[in-house]
């Protein structure tokens, strides 16, 4: 039987040297106006122009092959037919699975996955509405208003980002906030002014083990308890889980039939489609909108498998991600949405970003030999010109940018005139202006007003921001993180990365209940700066 060979690594592959020559050659001149035409791609929801990046059609074909070299048609296929692509922890990918509304059978380890997800739904709808229709209330029999989700990273910030850019679609009278931080500041400031008796939390934890997230939970036990007493009904009226850990949530005190599942096969950053953002999004917007999410997800999912890679909304931008950070050097990328409801988008596109694909090593375990991941920040426009826009623009440093822009406004504001723009337009003068800014700048003869130009951007226009819409922006971050990390040779599906820091902290969690049983301070095996900190912390003054 012959050996199977091993796959390439990217640096090696022939479309790789053939882009390292071009760029050495490459004399940009983005002034043509026919780039207009041959850098864009247009969908029925949306239209991507990318004619002011540092390309020419060459640069195109050459990164067209370096996708097709590795093998990344065949990679998607793998992680849509739920094959064990996260190889380091043997898992399948499937948050696809979570918007597969055709239901079609999805298979892992021989076994159709899509009856739980749909079971799942099924309860996320029923209880969403007997919530919403007020046959499910609190301990006092007051309808539920405020939904309080607590979690921490993937369990908060997709589903966040979705709240906000649904915001115009909330129920009306219905809260939603989300607890995070174990910084108590973030529970007593998004608590103060609740109701007890008509405020449900929603405890979102896999194993139910997060530090962050379960300490949370056990004030917010205190908090309701203070409020409205200690019988053990008030925790089954008011509290909810999302969770697969059973037994945990029956000892905390929540009834097991308000424990929502999802799936080792649903990463955390990935899993805002799941009863992670399910749960929390319907009781908010009400669950047809968030059928409107899961609906926007899987065009982007479908779109992501089966359209070729010139014309492909996730992969054409994850490959100019590449084509900057390996060949241009570019290592940073902002993300400039022109709409207030993507405030959150940022934040949720790091997280995906960088704890997917900030590896070092390949999905064999060897050291690579060229850049992975990137940098992402972001701020919506306008705000973000008054703030770092001035770096972007004349700094030492070229920062790729991303403008989101929308036809519509979320709210219209003002009527046109001959003398007045509405608030949207007036939005918009500004994602026009800017990435031409970037791209031509500005000839000066005093230096300091010179603006350098030939800074790359791309453009993304959606008709509105809406459910549909949000859920399509949330997939496409997704999958042009998937990209970028299949081209790369990476696993873009685990993070053990934020693991060391978690089993220090357990550490130093022992060292601080010990202070408190034994009055003494164990700095024993520490290094001096921390034994140093240690001390101020728990004597509660800064170092002399």
């Amino acid at each position: 039987m012959a050996k199977k060979s091993k796959p390439q690594s990217v640096g090696q592959t022939k479309a790789w040297k053939s882009l390292k020559s071009w760029k050495r050659s490459f004399k940009p001149d983005l002034s043509d106006p026919k780039r207009a035409e041959l850098f864009n791609i247009k969908t029925e929801f949306a239209y991507f122009d990318y004619s002011r990046q540092l390309i020419d059609q060459k640069a195109v074909k050459a990164l067209i092959k370096l996708a097709e070299e590795s093998g990344l048609k065949q990679k998607i296929e793998a992680m849509f037919a739920g094959e064990k692509i996260n190889a380091t922890e043997g898992r399948a990918v499937l948050h696809i699975a979570l918007r597969n509304l055709s239901g079609a059978p999805i298979l892992v380890d021989g076994r159709d996955v899509m009856p739980e997800v749909k079971a799942v739904l099924q309860k996320i709808k029923d209880f969403s509405e007997q919530v919403v229709d007020g046959k499910r209330t609190g301990f006092t029999g007051k309808r539920f208003k405020n939904i309080v989700a607590i979690g921490i990273g993937g369990s908060y910030l997709g589903p966040e980002y979705l709240a906000e850019a649904c915001r115009p679609y909330a129920l009306p009278g219905m809260t939603l906030r989300f607890v995070a931080n174990v910084d108590g500041t973030d529970f007593i400031q998004k608590t103060i002014d609740l109701n007890a008796e008509e405020t449900l939390f929603i405890i979102i934890s896999k194993t139910f083990t997060t530090a962050e997230t379960m300490k949370n939970a056990e004030t917010a036990k205190q908090w309701i308890q203070n409020k409205l007493g200690k019988h053990p009904d008030i925790i089954k009226k008011h509290f909810v889980a999302v969770s697969t850990a059973r037994e945990k949530v029956e000892a905390f005190g929540i009834d097991p039939e308000n424990m929502f599942g999802f799936w080792d096969w649903v990463g955390g950053r990935f899993s805002a489609t799941s009863a992670v953002g399910g749960v929390p999004l319907s009781l908010y917007l009400g669950f047809d909108n968030f059928q409107e999410i899961l609906r926007g997800a899987n065009w982007m999912d479908q779109h992501f498998l089966t359209t070729p890679f010139d014309k492909n909304l996730a992969v054409l931008p994850a490959l100019l991600d590449i084509l900057n950070i390996n060949f241009f050097g570019f290592k940073t990328r902002a993300l400039l949405p022109y709409s207030q409801g993507l405030s959150k988008l940022a934040a949720h596109t790091q997280q995906v970003e960088m704890e997917s694909n900030g590896k070092r090593v390949d999905i064999n375990g060897k050291n690579l030999k060229y850049d992975t991941g990137e940098v992402v920040f972001g701020e919506p426009g306008t705000n973000g010109q008054h703030s770092f826009y001035q770096l972007i623009h004349q700094g030492t440093q070229i920062i790729p940018c991303d403008f989101i822009g929308f036809i519509e406004s979320q709210y219209p504001l003002g009527e046109s005139s001959r003398q007045e723009v509405t608030h949207h337009e007036e939005l918009n003068t500004n994602l026009l202006a800017q990435p031409d800014a970037l791209t031509f700048g500005k000839q000066d003869k005093e230096a300091h007003k010179n603006f350098p130009g030939l800074r790359p951007s791309s453009t993304l226009l959606l008709k509105g921001l809406d459910p549909f819409t949000a859920g399509l922006l949330l997939a496409w971050t997704e999958h042009r993180a998937a990209t970028k990390g299949f081209i790369w040779g990476i696993n873009s599906f685990d993070q053990f990365g934020v693991e060391l820091g978690k089993k220090l902290g357990v550490r130093q969690r022992e060292r601080i209940l010990r202070f408190h049983q034994t009055g003494k301070i164990d700095t024993e095996g520490l290094n001096p700066s921390t034994s140093i900190l240690l001390n101020a912390l728990l004597q509660k003054k800064l170092p002399e």
